[in-house]
Parts: structure tokens; sequence; C-alpha cells
């Protein structure tokens, strides 16, 4: 079947630094406790020019929006503040603007809702947020205690929603944060406020909290199965609590990259995804912080972060069974993408464009193949099954 009618794609960029010394791997943990002697400012800059004009690159190309995100410590993500990237995106893009996103319980909520309505404003209404847990290496980053971590993403959320939606001045009294008055300048441009998700690894917990609120929920680092077992439960219990999940409100997240042939392509991208696996998310003893999981989900973990059927050993041919991972000719890609969307009934495509150290050549080759053939061939599937279906009428 072809895309959804309406379905819009978006790049996402997880701008690591892979300048690291050829011990790396003596390391057990590239987060939280890294040396950070191994980061070099002046190429921490030509990171980030490099980055930004591959995102800006995407948007001039027709991508729908693009999409930035938060870690901390760590060279898998200089990204440490988005918000800020976001800024600078605002003035070269057209399109919208993703940040995926900082944790909402472990920043000032009221600074949280102030900063992204501004973003907000100064982007015309073309944010979206979206609001993780956070890793456990985030909470041995920070002073909040993973015991709490769910509570207080609850109620930063609950403090956000109010600042963007009431008029205030209001005020919040609860267990984490207490606000005599709460009255934001500036509002909101998106009225009643930007669109919201929830980013998760499958935990109901964060399922449950989508579903009730009315957001919207993106599975990441989980089998497709688990994706998909995540957005019919999401569907399932927003229903109980009034609300509808609409198709752009499960978005799928897919790593692809474009080559002359499905075999090359395969082999150019296989070693950047490799060292995204094996390098860059490696945590060590940080993948756990005590507390953070419940007790449940823990014991149905067997103590591990997130599941693995391959012991944490690099399978190629594995990950691309289980994960959305594709790579190949346009038409490979396309054919791929469409058989998840419809699996997911999705109307919102995250590719993300660059992986591991992947270096820009390959980054813009994607990017373009994606924006000139993958993306137009998927568009005139639809056309054509739409003109089908009017011939039919007639």
């Amino acid at each position: 079947m072809p895309i959804l009618p309406d379905t819009e794609f978006m790049a996402w960029h997880f701008m690591p630094y892979y300048d690291l010394p050829e011990n790396i791997d003596d390391y057990e943990s590239l987060w939280v406790d890294f040396p950070n002697k191994y980061f070099d400012p002046k190429k921490g800059h030509e990171y980030y020019e490099r980055y930004l004009s591959e995102l800006v690159l995407a948007d001039k190309l027709g991508f729908d929006g693009v999409c930035i995100n938060e870690h901390h410590n760590t060279p898998y993500s200089l990204m440490p503040v988005p918000s800020i990237l976001a800024g600078a995106l605002i003035p070269q893009t057209k399109g919208k603007i993703c940040v995926m996103g900082t944790p909402a319980g472990l920043d000032h909520p009221h600074r949280l809702a102030e900063s992204y309505a501004m973003l907000d404003v100064m982007s015309g209404g073309r944010m979206e947020f979206a609001f993780p847990l956070g890793t456990p290496m985030e909470y041995w980053s920070s002073n909040v205690n993973p015991v709490t971590a769910r509570e207080r993403q609850r109620e930063a959320l609950e403090v956000i929603m109010k600042m963007w939606t009431q008029e205030g001045p209001t005020s919040h009294s609860g267990r984490f944060y207490n606000y005599r008055y709460l009255n934001m300048w500036p509002r909101p441009y998106q009225q009643p406020h930007p669109p919201v998700y929830l980013v998760g690894s499958g935990s109901p917990g964060t399922i449950e909290l989508a579903a009730e609120m009315g957001f919207g929920y993106s599975s990441t680092f989980s089998p497709i199965t688990s994706q998909l077992a995540a957005q019919k439960t999401l569907k399932e219990r927003a229903a109980h609590y009034g609300h509808t999940i609409r198709p752009s409100q499960v978005p799928i997240v897919c790593m692809c990259y474009i080559g002359d042939d499905d075999e090359s392509a395969l082999a150019e991208m296989e070693p950047h995804v490799r060292y995204f696996f094996t390098t860059l998310t490696r945590a060590g003893r940080f993948i756990d912080a005590p507390g953070y999981l419940s007790l449940e989900e823990f014991q149905k973990r067997n103590g591990r972060m997130l599941p693995s059927s391959h012991g944490g050993a690099f399978d190629w041919a594995q990950i691309r069974q289980q994960f959305r991972v594709v790579a190949g000719t346009a038409k490979t890609v396309a054919d791929t993408i469409e058989k998840w969307a419809e699996e997911a009934q999705t109307s919102r495509i995250i590719f993300q464009i660059h992986r591991g150290n992947m270096p820009h050549w390959k980054v813009v080759r994607t990017i373009t193949g994606l924006a000139n053939e993958v993306i137009p061939m998927l568009k005139e599937r639809r056309r054509l099954a739409d003109a089908e279906l009017s011939v039919a009428a007639e």
C-alpha cells in the first residue's frame, strides 16, 4: 500500500564527535566520565558548521522538517542544549523543527516552557517538541534521583502544559515544583500548544502517560515488533482517556543510506552503523541507574537497559532484520519505507541521515537521494493510487 495522504518526511541528526583517540576501545564507557580532554574546540566548531549545513541542505531540498535532540557528557551527541541549535536553524530553514528533546524532569519546567514558547514564536509556529524520560546516563550526570524520574516527568509536563494552555497568572503546587506565579511571556505561537510527543524505548509507564495526555509517541532503540506493539497499546489506552491518536502522532524512525546498488550500499553503510552501536552507544556501568526502571520492567529486561537477543555483539544482518535499517538503491529504500509506513499506519517518517562516523559526502548523498528520488517516488505512488480510486469511483 502507498504512504498515507499528507505524509511528512523529517531529517534527524545526532551530531556526534568522533575524532577520538585510537585506543577508544579501551574505555568502558563514552558517557558520563569519558575525559573531556579529548574534545578539541576547534574541531567541535567544524562539526557544528558541518552538521548545521547538512540539516539546512535537507530543508532546502524539500524535507518537511528537521529533528535535533539532547544528550549530556558524551561524544555521542554535541547537543547538550538543543534550543540553541533550534534558534540557529530558525532563520536558515522554512520547515518544521522538532526538538527531541530535553527530559522535562531534569530541567526547571517553567524555564523549559518559556524557552520552547519563545522558539515557537520566533519560528512563526514551526516548532514541535518531544520529551524523553532521559537515558540512565543523564541521571548519573544530574542531581536528580532516578527513583523519582517518572513522577518528576509527569509533574514537569503538567507545569509546561498549564503554562502553554492557561491564561496567567496561574500557580502550581506539587511534590517537586511549586510556583506562586506562572505567567508566561511570550505565549506559544501555536494554539493551544505546539505538537508534543513522548519518546521512549517501550516502557509501559511512558506509553500510558502519552495516552493519558493525548501526546504522540515514538519508540527508539527497540525492535520493530516492540514498536508496533507500543503504538497499538498507545491507541487503545488513549481511547480509554478520550483521545484519538492521529497517524502523525506515531512517527517511525529509519536509518537509511542511498547507494548505487543494494550490495555496495550495505557495505558502505555497515561500518558507520557498527561504530554507532559498538562505540558511541557504549555506556558501561552507566547503562543503568538504580531505581530508574520499575521493578517489573527491570525484571523483564533481566537487568539490561535495552533488550538484546544477540548478547550485545554487533550482528549486521540481525540489526537490519529487527530494526528499521535500510541501505540500497532509491527503489529499495522506497519499497522498504512504504512497507514500514503501512505496518505502523503512520504519516510521519523520520530519516536518521547520519550514523556513527559517517563522512559528509555520504550524508549529502543520502539526503539528496532521499529528497530527489525516494520521497518523490513515494508521493507519486500515493498520487497514482488516488487516481485509480478516483477512476474506479466514477
